[in-house]
C-alpha cells in the first residue's frame, strides 16, 4: 500500500518538471512578438498569483499570523527568487537555446554549496566537492568556448543572473516557517514578484512591452492568449501545484531531485516546437551539469537520512556516514 502513493508522487513530480519545462518555449513565442522578458514574467506570475489566491487563503484556514511573521521572506523570496530568477531567465532566453538558458539557471544550485560553506562555515563533503566540480566543468562544453555556437555574451550573463535567482530560491525556501502553507508561500510570492517589476517598469527602469496581435507558436499563427494561458496556467499553476503536491509526498528533498529531468524535458520540448537542437559538445556538457547537480542532491539525500536515522542500540554498532 505504501508503494502506491510514492508512485503518485514520483508522477506528479514529473508532471511539475514538464509543466515547468515548457516555460522556456511559450516565452519565446512572445519575446519574439516584441513583448519584453518582463512583461512577460509578470503577466505569467501575476496571472498565477491570482488563480492560486483562493487556494492560498483556504490553505492558511484563518492562521494570517503565520504570513505575518514571515512577510520578509515572502518578500525576499518575491524579489529574488520570482522577479530576478525569471526575469532574467526569460532575458536569457532572448539570446540563447532554451536549454542552454536553463542549463545556465541550474548552476545556481552549486552557488548554494558556496554560499553555505563561505557565510555558515558548512563545508561540502566529498560528493558535493565531486559534483560541483562536476557542474562547473560542463559550463566550457556547455557555452562551447572552443566550437561554432557563437552564444551571446549577454545572455550568459543573464543567464548566470537567472542562477542567482535559483540559489535565493533554494536559501530562503530553506528559512520559512514550516507553519506556512507551500501554496501560501508560492501565490504570496509570485504576487510580490509581478508588483515589484510592474512598478519598475512603470517608473521606467525596466523595459514593458506587450503587443497583442499574433504570435508564431509552433510554426503556426496564433493569439497571443495561447502562450500567455501556457505560461499562468500550465507553466505556473500545474507545475506549482504538482510540484508541492509531489513534495508532500516525496518530501522536498527528493521531488526537487526528480525536479532536475526539467531541464531534458525542455530540451526535448524546444527541440519539437522551436527547433532547438543544442549541439553534441553542448549536450555533453549538459550531462555534466545535471549530473553534477545530481551528485549535490544525492550527497543531500544521505546527509538527511543521517541526520533523521534513529540512535544504534548499545548491542549494536553506531552507524557513522561519510565524511
Amino acid at each position: 500500500m505504501r508503494e502506491r502513493p510514492a508512485g503518485i508522487g514520483l508522477g506528479l513530480a514529473l508532471l511539475s518538471a514538464v509543466t515547468f519545462a515548457t516555460s522556456g518555449t511559450f516565452a519565446r513565442s512572445l519575446i519574439e512578438a516584441g513583448w519584453s522578458a518582463e512583461a512577460v514574467v509578470i503577466a505569467r506570475v501575476g496571472s498565477a498569483a491570482v488563480v492560486l489566491a483562493v487556494p492560498a487563503a483556504l490553505a492558511l484556514r484563518g492562521r494570517w499570523d503565520v504570513l505575518r511573521r514571515n512577510l520578509v521572506s515572502v518578500g525576499a523570496f518575491g524579489l529574488l527568487a520570482v522577479a530576478l530568477a525569471q526575469a532574467c531567465f526569460f532575458n536569457a532566453v532572448r539570446y540563447l537555446p532554451v536549454g542552454v538558458a536553463l542549463l545556465l539557471e541550474y548552476l545556481g544550485i552549486v552557488l548554494v554549496v558556496g554560499w553555505t560553506w563561505a557565510v555558515h562555515g558548512q563545508r561540502p563533503r566529498r560528493l558535493t566537492v565531486a559534483g560541483s566540480v562536476a557542474a562547473l566543468a560542463g559550463l566550457p562544453a556547455v557555452l562551447d568556448v572552443t566550437g561554432g555556437a557563437r552564444l551571446d555574451p549577454a545572455g550568459v550573463l543573464w543567464g548566470l543572473g537567472a542562477a542567482v535567482g535559483l540559489a535565493g530560491y533554494f536559501v530562503i525556501a530553506g528559512r520559512i516557517d514550516d507553519g506556512l502553507p507551500s501554496v501560501t508561500m508560492a501565490s504570496a510570492g509570485m504576487g510580490v514578484g509581478a508588483a515589484a517589476l510592474l512598478v519598475l517598469g512603470l517608473a521606467g527602469a525596466l523595459p514593458l512591452r506587450a503587443t497583442f496581435g499574433e504570435v508564431t507558436f509552433a510554426g503556426q499563427r496564433t493569439s497571443w492568449l495561447v502562450p500567455i494561458v501556457g505560461l499562468s496556467l500550465v507553466a505556473a499553476v500545474v507545475a506549482y501545484l504538482t510540484g508541492i503536491a509531489a513534495a508532500r509526498i516525496l518530501g522536498a528533498r527528493l521531488s526537487s531531485f526528480v525536479g532536475l529531468t526539467e531541464v531534458m524535458f525542455a530540451v526535448l520540448i524546444a527541440w519539437l516546437v522551436l527547433g532547438e537542437l543544442p549541439t553534441v559538445v553542448q549536450l555533453l556538457g549538459g550531462v555534466l551539469i545535471v549530473a553534477g547537480v545530481a551528485l549535490v542532491r544525492v550527497d543531500e539525500l544521505r546527509e538527511a537520512r543521517a541526520v533523521h536515522r534513529p540512535p544504534a542500540r548499545p548491542a549494536e554498532p553506531a552507524l557513522v556516514a561519510e565524511a
